[in-house]
């Protein structure tokens, strides 16, 4: 009951739903949210006055007043004339309440018996070989991993701007109903004249069709073209969530070790239904496929009459002029399906990618997605959509490209500095470079002895095919790291290096 929380269980209250970056008044109004909710405040129990409120938790009193207020509008107090704020009776009404415990089984009837869940499972999904990142990487003082957040390059004004804007009256209207299977056709639009574009790819809206993310994307691929005995070949090393993506259809995956010039086109890709590139910025050593190479990959795909998957993740982040366009801009007989990003260059966390496609098999995702998931989040679409058409992506990109280019630069300079003995592979854009440790060192047991003293780096084993796999090499990012944390973490590196 209300009158038997003193003060200083209102302060724990208040303390328990703080949130960082929220001013007291709504901390107040999620304190009583929480007791409400938790039965702490049953139904009918009176609040404090404000002035009793106020003085226990020791904030303005007119912030108390507001926050009642607004707990009033909402439904969870109701005021009675100078009685003060009573828990509204409605506002738990219909919740469940705790089961009774179970009587024990009589003797009667026979013993429960769980499910054998394991036994059920018809796979593993959480035994596969995927790349692993501590969820707590931002304590960290040197996170060198790829394709996570930076908080001090996120457009933080700029995505307000259009979140803010999404949810007027007449864009809640669009975006609020069911879509079933439609995509925002204003971020459709923005896609095909402003983001292909830029790749040399064009495209009618019926082609497109947005995703969870580019993984998503291949995750419906896979559904919709794949099964046992598909021929799918992918390079070596590669992306592994690709790889068990399309292992959980077929196990004729066949991995074709990359050169300097990425996927190498001859007798390796013979007979295959599908061919998974990653030819603008190759995963994860980063090469770039040349042209002409490109030009005879899709010459071989219409030979031997195979259809060509292009992962176009961070194609637009060259260092040394401009990028090559995409395979998918070469095709002129549909042999490429296009996977792109539009937030691993904001924030991953939003999820956003699509895939370019024939109308026909863009037809069939779609009604594949509404098994899924019937669409993403259609609010979110509606806020790419304003971003892009604001022009706020293109100066995210130009930001984002100086500074990868200084970060890059200063990977690469502490790494000649402090491990010298390491071989980079050379670096033209993006946000990581692969690196070959000196002979006999382990890859996997370097990046435990790192973490130990605050750098995190990624282990190369987990992007080959191949078992026993190679172990003596890693990935470095700079998308999450400070320019000023550089040195200082790989010259850790080259310290844990010299000790092996």
């Amino acid at each position: 009951m209300a009158q038997r929380l003193d003060a200083a269980l209102w302060k724990q209250l208040l303390q328990h739903g703080a949130r960082q970056h929220q001013g007291l008044q709504a901390q107040v109004r999620a304190m009583v949210v929480e007791a409400i909710l938790d039965g702490l405040l049953p139904p009918h129990t009176p609040l404090p006055s404000s002035r009793e409120l106020a003085q226990a938790l020791g904030v303005a009193r007119n912030t108390v007043v507001l926050a009642y207020q607004q707990l009033a509008d909402e439904g969870y107090v109701q005021p009675r004339e100078r009685s003060g704020y009573f828990v509204s009776p409605d506002i738990t009404a219909g919740r469940v309440r705790a089961a009774p415990a179970m009587a024990p089984p009589s003797a009667a009837l026979p013993p429960s018996r769980r499910p054998d869940w394991p036994a059920r499972f018809k796979q593993h999904p959480s035994a596969l070989r995927s790349i692993v990142k501590p969820a707590d990487w931002q304590r960290y003082p040197y996170p060198f991993l790829y394709g996570q957040f930076d908080a001090a390059l996120f457009p933080t004004a700029d995505w307000r701007e259009c979140v803010i804007k999404t949810l007027s009256v007449v864009d809640i209207r669009d975006w609020g109903p069911d879509q079933i299977m439609r995509d925002d056709p204003r971020l459709v639009q923005q896609i095909c004249s402003r983001v292909l574009p830029r790749r040399g790819v064009w495209a009618s809206p019926e082609e497109v069709v947005v995703t969870v993310g580019a993984q998503h994307a291949l995750y419906l691929l896979a559904d919709l073209l794949m099964r046992e005995g598909t021929r799918v070949a992918m390079e070596e090393p590669g992306y592994p969530d690709a790889r068990n993506i399309f292992a959980s259809r077929t196990s004729m995956l066949r991995a074709v070790p990359v050169d300097e010039a990425g996927l190498p086109v001859g007798e390796a890709l013979a007979g295959c239904d599908y061919i998974y590139a990653t030819p603008s910025h190759q995963c994860p050593t980063t090469v770039t496929m040349p042209l002409e190479r490109r030009q005879a990959l899709l010459r071989m795909a219409q030979e031997q009459d195979f259809v060509i998957i292009e992962d176009d993740y961070e194609s637009e982040n060259r260092f040394d002029g401009d990028p090559f366009p995409a395979l998918k801009s070469l095709d002129r007989e549909d042999r490429v399906i296009y996977i792109g990003s539009l937030s691993k260059s904001l924030a991953p966390g939003l999820r956003m990618g699509y895939v370019v496609g024939p109308a026909e098999l863009v037809a069939e995702l779609r009604a594949l997605r509404r098994l899924e998931l019937r669409h993403p989040s259609a609010l979110v679409q509606r806020a790419f959509a304003l971003f892009l058409s604001l022009g706020h992506q293109d100066s995210l990109l130009r930001r984002q490209a100086a500074a990868w280019r200084d970060r890059a630069a200063a990977v690469l300079t502490a790494l000649a500095r402090h491990a010298p003995a390491c071989r980079v592979v050379p670096v033209s854009g993006g946000s990581s470079c692969w690196v070959q440790l000196p002979e006999g060192m382990d890859g996997s047991e370097l990046a435990a002895r790192a973490r130990e003293r605050g750098v995190l780096i990624e282990p190369g084993e987990v992007f080959f095919m191949t078992e026993p796999a190679p172990r003596h090499f890693v990935r470095i990012g700079w998308s999450a790291i400070p320019l000023p944390a550089i040195d200082p973490g790989i010259a850790v590196l080259g310290e844990l290096l010299r000790q092996r």
